[in-house]
């Protein structure tokens, strides 16, 4: 009788538990005070109905927002923050950063910096990306796991940043992106190392990944260009390879993003299954094609070409890094306008890390030069990047139940989308982290 009820509850206490394990992914970083704040302003971006509420009054409750709507009477002993002037939209999604290094000098970054280093120095970033008003990211990469610990010193310990979805260690092949390429064989850095080939070799890192705090699984599927490996757009792993990364990932209930910048591994990603292909420089009308017919997020960085050239060479970058650069920063802008313009899903990503952590939102502009209009670039980087990350209706827009991320420029976004470069206010969680205006008293 015992082994009969043990073996009827046991796939629910294992569906139970796989669940909570998924939940567990999104901080639940409630204040220690339940108390009540509204904030009132002159326009709202409606994200997900595409529209501006007028005279906006959002109601907060601990971490959560109660109320939104026009003109509605804060409750009795509410504190009232008010920016009269301004726009409010929510906290913005950047779905590719690395917050654990910024470059600074090839050599000496290769060389003389330690993963201690950029550990101890990750907090600085972590709060500039959320002063500029990026409440969430996803951290797709980082050495030792510091993206892991950085990730829980914010959520359990007051540091101050947004979010982040973790990657840990991106996995990559022997002589592909991610490993040290282009020095003597007998130059070595002893470190934890993404580097796997083979498909049991890879399922193994998958896991290795999950078990130290990954909650999204990043594959180097193809070449790059801030690395010495021969071609920034050749494959790196073999369908078959990319297949079980995709599956393992899958069974431990995590998705899969790909970097990619030619044709080949764009394809080979999108056929094994990843929710969504970073760069995609090269990108094909094939690739297009797949994106579109699989649901795939392209996630295309399309303003650090502009940093990368201005200062890499002064930074010690090789010519051939240089010469790389060269090659696919145009043609993913208009990869990026063609895609765009075929229907294919988007969200925002910038790769901050390549340029200096805080100017995420300079790619808005770019983003718009290139097709979109300011509501959709913003859309890209709300309820587009909640969808990818799988936190729909908790973060990307301002509405009841959502998580209490909110900002406020002093224009009109979407007359002048460069105001989201100049952020004056920033809630996160129902903490407000920036303030750079007086709030008017009723």
């Amino acid at each position: 009788m015992t082994t009969c009820v043990f073996r009827c509850v046991r796939p629910l206490v294992v569906a139970t538990l796989a669940a909570s394990t998924l939940l567990a992914q999104i901080p639940t970083t409630t204040p220690a005070s339940k108390k009540t704040i509204v904030v009132r302003a002159s326009r709202l971006v409606d994200t997900r109905a595409a529209t501006i509420i007028p005279n906006p009054v959002v109601i907060i409750e601990g971490d959560r927002i109660k109320a939104v709507g026009s003109n509605l009477t804060p409750p009795p002993g509410a504190e009232v923050i008010d920016l009269k002037g301004a726009t409010l939209l929510p906290g913005l999604i950047d779905c590719h950063t690395h917050l654990t290094t910024q470059a600074k000098d090839y050599y000496g970054d290769t060389f003389r910096r330690s993963p201690i280093d950029n550990a101890i120095v990750a907090h600085l970033y972590a709060k500039r990306t959320l002063e500029a008003g990026f409440t969430t990211v996803r951290d797709v990469g980082a050495s030792e796991y510091i993206d892991t610990a950085l990730k829980r010193a914010i959520d359990q310990d007051g540091v101050e940043g947004p979010r982040i979805i973790p990657a840990g260690l991106a996995i990559t092949s022997t002589g592909g992106h991610g490993d040290l390429t282009g020095f003597s064989p007998y130059v070595r850095i002893e470190n934890l190392s993404g580097v796997a080939d083979g498909v049991d070799a890879i399922r193994k890192l998958v896991r290795a990944n999950i078990k130290n705090g990954a909650d999204v699984i990043k594959v180097l599927a193809g070449g790059g260009v801030l690395s010495e490996e021969e071609a920034v757009g050749g494959p790196q792993f073999s369908q078959e390879e990319l297949n079980a990364l995709v599956e393992e990932a899958n069974m431990w209930g995590r998705k899969v993003a790909a970097h990619a910048h030619g044709p080949e591994p764009i394809k080979r990603a999108i056929r094994a299954g990843v929710i969504s292909v970073e760069h995609a420089s090269l990108i094909d009308n094939e690739g297009i094609a797949l994106a579109k017919q699989h649901g795939t997020y392209l996630v295309m960085d399309i303003y650090n070409d502009d940093y990368i050239l201005a200062e890499y060479a002064r930074m010690g970058f090789p010519e051939n890094i240089m010469n790389k650069e060269r090659q696919v920063g145009l043609t993913q802008r208009q990869n990026f306008q063609k895609a765009w313009r075929a229907g294919v899903k988007m969200a925002f990503g910038t790769d901050a890390g390549v340029y200096p952590h805080g100017w995420n939102a300079r790619q808005f502009a770019h983003m718009v030069k290139w097709g979109m209009t300011p509501m959709q670039a913003i859309q890209s980087a709300t309820i587009e990047a909640a969808n990818l990350i799988g936190w729909k209706s908790k973060v990307g827009e301002v509405s009841a139940d959502a998580f209490a991320d909110i900002i406020g420029v002093a224009g009109d976004p979407l007359a002048d989308v460069t105001e989201l470069e100049r952020v004056i206010f920033v809630m996160k969680a129902g903490a407000v982290v920036r303030r750079d205006v007086k709030e008017q008293r009723p």
